[in-house]
């Protein structure tokens, strides 16, 4: 079984996950008007990496674009 995070990000900023609730007449929830991007982040010897970082960030606001 997953064991679920304590806290989520939600409204912009970090919430208790039993907290975080959308409302059933959400348009993103009936329509899929949100966006979601994934950047992944690394470990290396001169510290944290990000992957792809231009990529992810050029994806995101391509999707946000109305």
């Amino acid at each position: 079984m997953t064991k679920k995070a304590d806290y989520i990000w939600f409204n912009g900023e970090m919430t208790p996950w039993a907290e975080a609730k959308v409302h059933v007449m959400s348009h993103a929830l009936h329509y899929g008007t949100s966006v979601f991007e994934g950047v992944r982040c690394y470990d290396s010897h001169k510290g944290p990496v990000v992957f792809r970082h231009r990529e992810h960030m050029q994806r995101l606001q391509d999707s946000a674009k109305i």
